[in-house]
């Protein structure tokens, strides 16, 4: 008798290639895929130089609102990244959050095979991390995570006059790269990006608040009598700096446009970091940041120590008498030296050499602070996240000593601070790095929105002064909403 045998059905190399171009389908169009993609899927991440585009044009008609999304510019050095869609990524809730998004990060940039137009400055795929001030928030309802992470699906990369589209793409197979890669480029070269050359703004309305006194009297009183009660326990040394936050929500008639409002921030702000941060239940948080927490390129790191600040003149003459008295401000001075020596002292226990430039002026549109550039150069074995994780939370948007002042702002400040204050940035697979401080931001869903600023309390302070720097702050930020 003899034993029959059972044939296992033979997928062909054409059927193979159909499913890829399902695959690839739902790839386009942000449908989930029909694998799970873990840490032993391999990644195609292609790469292909495009005509000149304004990548938040890109991000405004590609990215929808129920995904994770990522904007960041530098308009002063000509640097813009636009990143949507999710191919790998991980939310934390924990202490530990920082070792965890490191591990998570090596992780993927070992499954990316990198294709396409890649041996050019600023083609280099990156991973997206936002952390939020506190590890651990006491909210149940939270605008976002301790922290997120993720390698998006698109992402558009501007460096100088180059401009990219990187895809990063999960295989289910191997076999059909060549195809796959060939896909990719017809999709991308069939893309009309003459239509994105500039973005298209609205023209700007009149926006009616559900309050229009923003800066109300309670606003104020309460602020004032938090900053006495920081006064009572500096006198006592029970810390020597605080940072007290304000919040203010506000309500439109209409939905607010988180394109434009970046539009808005970055004429405005040429000199600072233009971000935005939106999660998939459609809250974009944004802002304009002057202050660099670290910046890491060929083993180079580069932070800023920033804190005192003046208001910007209407004259040439009242604009250096303001930095003039800026300078020689005792008390603003004290301000900044807790921060360049927090600095210090954290890069000096990590084996570091830091050094550090003069005390100068970094002049913005509308405030100006006492600026400190701080550089250093990284040996092997010390990663991004672990100088992100020894810098945060700077005295700059915290004080000392971080324990006790804590403690002090969950006390004083009635809200969640969320993303504000904290860092925000990228990592490619060199681990360059560039993570800015989430601050002059605000936290936009639909028709709300919340406006964060801080002042930095020390001996000296005056809760009437305070009280206008934080105005001026929320002013700035509010007239660039749409």
């Amino acid at each position: 008798m003899t034993q029959s045998k059972i044939s296992m059905p033979v997928i062909s190399q054409e059927n193979e290639f159909i499913l890829d171009r399902l695959e690839l389908d739902n790839f386009w169009h942000h449908r989930s895929f029909s694998f799970s993609v873990d840490e032993s899927t391999k990644i195609l991440s292609f790469v292909q130089k495009i005509p000149v585009v304004d990548p938040l044009a890109v991000l405004q008609q590609f990215a929808p609102t129920n995904t994770l999304r990522f904007y960041w510019e530098n308009p002063s050095k000509q640097e813009a990244i636009a990143a949507w869609g999710i191919t790998r990524n991980l939310t934390i809730e924990s202490n530990a959050r920082f070792a965890k998004t490191q591990s998570f990060i090596k992780s993927c940039f070992k499954q990316i095979i990198s294709e396409g137009d890649t041996n050019i400055n600023g083609s280099e795929a990156r991973i997206f991390c936002s952390f939020s001030f506190f590890s651990q928030s006491e909210l149940a309802n939270k605008s976002h995570p301790a922290a997120t992470i993720f390698l998006p699906r698109f992402q558009i990369a501007k460096k100088n006059k180059n401009h990219f589209f990187i895809v990063n793409f999960p295989l289910v197979n191997q076999q059909n790269l060549k195809q796959i890669k060939t896909q990719f480029s017809q999709k991308i070269q069939s893309i009309d990006w003459s239509r994105y050359e500039q973005l298209s703004t609205r023209e700007r309305e009149e926006v009616s608040w559900e309050e229009r006194n923003l800066f109300s009297a309670q606003n104020s009183q309460y602020f004032k009598s938090t900053v006495r009660s920081a006064l009572d326990s500096i006198a006592i040394d029970e810390l020597s700096k605080i940072v007290i936050a304000h919040a203010v929500d506000i309500k439109s008639e209409k939905h607010f446009n988180v394109t434009d409002s970046l539009s808005n921030l970055r004429e405005r702000h040429p000199d600072c970091y233009i971000f935005a941060i939106g999660n998939d239940r459609g809250q974009d948080f944004i802002g304009a940041s002057p202050e660099r927490l670290v910046s890491i390129q060929n083993k180079q790191l580069v932070t800023d120590a920033l804190a005192g600040s003046a208001p910007r003149g209407k004259s040439t003459s009242e604009d250096v008498q303001w930095a003039n008295i800026l300078l020689k401000n005792r008390k603003e001075k004290r301000e900044h030296q807790a921060v360049s020596d927090f600095i210090l002292e954290r890069l000096q226990d990590m084996g570091l050499k830091p050094h550090q430039l003069p005390l100068q002026l970094l002049q913005l549109s509308n405030i100006q602070h006492l600026w400190t550039p701080i550089y250093a150069h990284l040996p092997k074995g010390i990663d991004p996240l672990d100088i992100v994780a020894q810098l945060h939370p700077t005295p700059a948007v915290a004080g000392v000593p971080n324990k006790i002042v804590f403690d002090k702002i969950r006390h004083y400040e009635k809200f969640d601070r969320a993303l504000y204050a904290a860092p925000l940035g990228w990592i490619d697979r060199r681990e360059n790095c560039e993570f800015v401080v989430g601050i002059r931001s605000a936290l936009i869903e639909k028709n709300r929105a919340r406006l964060y600023a801080g002042a930095g309390i020390v001996s000296g302070s005056n809760p009437d002064k305070e009280f206008v720097e934080i105005q001026l702050k929320l002013q700035s930020l509010l007239k660039a909403l749409v």
